[in-house]
């Protein structure tokens, strides 16, 4: 297996550097955005970890002496954000590098942008024009590595934050939070869990799935969400078979990125009730995405049948149609071993009570190809609950 061919460099959307290895180019990507003295931020599974402790090694012997924070919930709220850009200005660092999962992305870059404004965090979260409130001079340069294969945060305009007091996810844009540069290193990612890495890796298809399903014109997004579609299918069962594949990580990577750079087009009833379910039960995000996926596309069928027989037959599904495609969904999410129930991971009934107007007041449910109501809302989330397809 010749893996050199994926040792690339492109500027899609960002700054990204492609390859196995390539985290031993920090310390020059990191001086060359000015970084001095970093502040390293990581999931708090990863802090006592070989990626985490090679790399402060890696940057100490570059003269970059880091500083660690990883004090970061599986859903990021906004203490931790709060806390990380304390540790920032009292441990007086120039930059951050964003090293983990979506959590440790999304938390870091929240950090990143925060430690140049004066106002609370809820004041920039992604309504109206409240971005133009944000002053973009004093945000930390910012350096994404990603362990796993799931958000695609690193290629991420926003950070999605739980607000406690509010059981809400809050999501915090700015073109600015876009990190300067992302390293794609397969390397890091092979000590992930099948279970973790089968849960992220369906978040992925989650990505390119909705936004090729939403209403919204953006034909360079739809040819990159069946790109992306199509890496999953092949790659994911690997990754999850042999967590060393390093090829099989190294395309997920990619398909990872994909979706979040698809959408840009937008997300849609999957996120509109996993961001609610998540906030309330504090459940893996990329688990809910998979667990839901079959009843959205089910619950969507009338207005997306076209479409996903048209991805069924992109992906060279046999016999493409739309009922083709949701059986290679539920094959696929009992291959990578996926529940088909919400009860499983320790969802509940009395998410029902208010489900239908969380979803409803969630960013991604303008996207959704039907505007469901509050009470269709309902009726998905309780038949995934009871795994009733």
């Amino acid at each position: 297996m010749n893996l050199d061919r994926y040792t690339v460099n492109w500027n899609y959307p960002t700054n990204v550097k492609c390859g196995v290895g390539r985290v031993q180019d920090l310390p020059q990507l990191a001086r060359s955005l000015g970084i001095k003295k970093p502040l390293l931020i990581t999931d708090p599974g990863l802090a006592t970890l070989s990626p985490v402790l090679s790399t402060l090694t890696l940057l100490d012997g570059a003269d970059l002496h880091a500083g660690l924070f990883h004090q970061i919930k599986g859903n990021p709220t906004g203490q931790n954000v709060a806390d990380g850009v304390a540790a920032y200005r009292e441990g007086g660092f120039d930059g951050v590098i964003a090293l983990g999962g979506g959590s440790a992305l999304d938390a870091a870059k929240a950090v990143a942008m925060m430690v140049g404004q004066s106002g609370p965090l809820w004041d920039y979260v992604d309504e109206g024009d409240n971005w133009l409130r944000i002053k973009t001079e004093g945000m930390a340069p910012l350096v994404a590595i990603p362990t796993t294969a799931g958000t695609g945060s690193e290629v991420g305009r926003a950070s999605v934050i739980t607000h406690e007091a509010e059981h809400a996810k809050k999501i915090i844009f700015h073109p600015r939070m876009l990190p300067a540069i992302v390293i794609l290193d397969p390397v890091l990612s092979t000590g992930l869990p099948a279970r973790l890495t089968a849960a992220t890796g369906m978040d992925a298809l989650s990505h390119s799935l909705e936004a090729y399903c939403s209403p919204f014109y953006h034909p360079m997004a739809s040819g990159i969400a069946l790109e992306g579609m199509a890496l999953v299918r092949e790659w994911l069962p690997r990754a999850v078979a042999d967590g060393t594949d390093l090829e099989a990580r190294m395309q997920m990577l990619v398909a990872s990125s994909m979706g979040a750079t698809a959408f840009q087009r937008g997300l849609g009833a999957m996120h509109a009730l996993a961001h609610p379910l998540g906030a309330r039960f504090d459940a893996h995000h990329g688990m809910l995405n998979a667990i839901l996926m079959p009843y959205v596309l089910k619950a969507n069928q009338a207005e997306i049948d076209e479409r996903i027989t048209a991805a069924a037959r992109y992906l060279g599904l046999p016999n493409p149609s739309f009922a083709a495609f949701l059986d290679w969904v539920l094959r696929l999410r009992e291959e990578v071993g996926i529940p088909h129930t919400l009860k499983s991971i320790g969802i509940n009934e009395s998410c029902l009570e208010t489900i239908g107007s969380e979803a409803v007041a969630d960013g991604s449910h303008g996207t959704n190809p039907i505007p469901f109501t509050p009470q269709q809302y309902r009726a998905i989330c309780a038949a995934a609950l009871d795994g009733l397809l």
